[in-house]
């Protein structure tokens, strides 16, 4: 990775927008495999890998979302291929041992759930860009959001209660369109200090 990607490569960030309507085309398991493929290899703290992934994508799965959204939302979500549940497993220190070899680094979270709680969401959340990162490599359009009953969500999707949602991630290839203006961005006076 010494060497920059082509410029071509960073349309991911330049060019792709959050798109909030989708064509009517599913996105194939082998996809979904490949997506997972890649945004594990993202990093994370002490390789903790805290994030879990529901792809709800059947009509079934959906009226089970549908109740849990806010009202804008719920188109969004029926016109997407499929969405994507980031949840933050609260007991990832246990897998560790085999996660990160180079020692015992679950001690610190074993007894302090702030701790856990923290690492958990920072780093579902990294690998829930990730997960944007990869689908738009691969070809495919997003919509991240909140707007979501997250207490609705753990109790239909994460029973057992190890997993809190974090936030979804609408997938598929999106309508002509069907996304905002893009809004400006920060910039680099106002976003960035050099010490």
């Amino acid at each position: 990775m010494s060497q920059p990607l082509d410029p071509s490569a960073l349309r991911i960030f330049t060019e792709a927008r959050t798109y909030n309507a989708y064509e009517r085309k599913p996105v194939p398991d082998e996809l979904v495999s490949e997506l997972h493929g890649l945004l594990r290899w993202g990093p994370t703290a002490v390789n903790c890998q805290p994030a879990r992934f529901v792809f709800v994508r059947s009509p079934e799965a959906k009226k089970r979302l549908i109740p849990a959204l806010a009202p804008g939302n719920v188109p969004k979500v029926e016109s997407a291929a499929v969405t994507v549940i980031v949840g933050a497993h609260l007991r990832f220190y246990e897998e560790l041992k085999i996660q990160w070899p180079a020692y015992d680094a679950s001690a610190p979270f074993r007894d302090d759930p702030d701790l856990t709680w923290t690492t958990a969401l920072r780093n579902s959340s990294l690998q829930g860009a990730y997960l944007i990162l990869a689908a738009r490599s691969l070809g495919l359009d997003c919509g991240p959001m909140s707007g979501f009953d997250n207490a609705k969500v753990d109790a239909e999707f994460f029973p057992e209660g190890d997993v809190k949602s974090n936030f979804l991630v609408n997938l598929g290839w999106g309508q002509e369109g069907a996304f905002y203006p893009r809004g400006p961005r920060l910039g680099f006076e106002k976003a960035v200090k050099i010490l």
